[in-house]
């Protein structure tokens, strides 16, 4: 049990650091020392070696199912998910009341975070080549165009959330990439924080007699998203990986350059935002920023002899 509510706790970090745009859950679990773990378990998950527990009613299908179980070490990707799901239910209703209340220092605050986050990771990339710069380019009109489109009326539909939820499961498997970062340029961070507080809200209504549409209606949004999570657990994020393992440099310069163009976000809804409260002030947002930056290269130095 302590093991269990050791890899809880590490779990409601990680999903601590999902939440906000720029940190990575992938980077607390190399902090808390359990990524090499969780990839291995990750990687080790096949649907096709859980066929024994079609004859649960065989001591032999039950034997070689537990066996099956522990190589993937499912217990520790239940507990880990666990804590990773309680920290997003948790902290995206604050992140979701800072961002609509509070948009000009929060936003100031994403700013700053993704910022740093580019300059760290743009020194993992050892030599800048003509075809690593084109790629970086790319990358940043890409980015700075795809915001420039979720600036106006995005659609929140089904497909979108569902790709949302693929992209943004990235960063559980890649330090340095942040899924709430893509909700962010994609248009949907928001959104989602806002209907899963609604859909965490309904539930708890539930048991005071409140009516169970709102519940069902957030809740489809939610089953979506987590499918979408899923599928890209097991599609996107392997081909990400595989293109870090073969092309690591290019690869990498093109994530972060994603990440410049996408700037254009947060100084936009900083800029838009001025003077709306007491809070809405040029210098309010300069000083959010750099408390975000700060904070990143504080991550940064703290995990600097961490193997990536």
């Amino acid at each position: 049990m302590r093991e269990f509510l050791a890899v809880y706790l590490k779990g409601f970090s990680m999903g601590a650091a999902d939440v906000v745009p720029g940190v990575s859950g992938a980077t607390i679990a190399l902090i808390v020392g359990i990524y090499d773990r969780m990839i291995r378990a990750i990687t080790a998950i096949d649907p096709r070696r859980l066929r024994p527990a079609l004859r649960a009613h065989d001591p032999e299908a039950r034997a070689s199912l537990r066996t099956e179980l522990e190589r993937m070490d499912l217990a520790f990707l239940i507990v880990l998910g666990l804590g990773v799901a309680s920290a997003i239910v948790v902290l995206s209703r604050v992140m979701h009341g800072a961002a609509t209340t509070y948009p000009v220092p929060t936003y100031g605050f994403f700013f700053g975070l993704i910022a740093a986050s580019a300059v760290v990771l743009y020194g993992q990339v050892e030599r800048w080549t003509p075809a690593r710069i084109g790629v970086s380019l790319v990358a940043i009109a890409i980015a700075f165009t795809v915001t420039g489109i979720t600036a106006g009326d995005v659609s929140h539909g089904p497909v979108i959330v569902f790709v949302a939820g693929a992209i943004a499961i990235c960063a559980m498997v890649l330090p340095g990439v942040s899924g709430a970062f893509f909700l962010l340029v994609l248009g949907q961070y928001e959104y989602l924080t806002g209907v899963l507080s609604t859909f965490v809200d309904g539930v708890i209504g539930l048991l005071n007699g409140n009516a169970l549409e709102p519940v069902i209606e957030a809740g489809a949004v939610v089953a979506i998203f987590g499918a979408g999570a899923v599928i890209g657990l097991f599609t996107m994020a392997h081909a990400v990986g595989y293109a870090l393992d073969r092309y690591r440099a290019a690869t990498l310069a093109f994530l972060v350059s994603l990440m410049v163009g996408a700037l254009r976000l947060p100084y936009r809804e900083v800029t838009t935002n001025l003077g709306e409260t007491a809070y809405g002030t040029p210098s309010v947002a300069v000083v959010a920023a750099l408390v975000g930056a700060g904070a990143v290269l504080l991550v940064d130095w703290y995990t600097d002899d961490l193997e990536y």
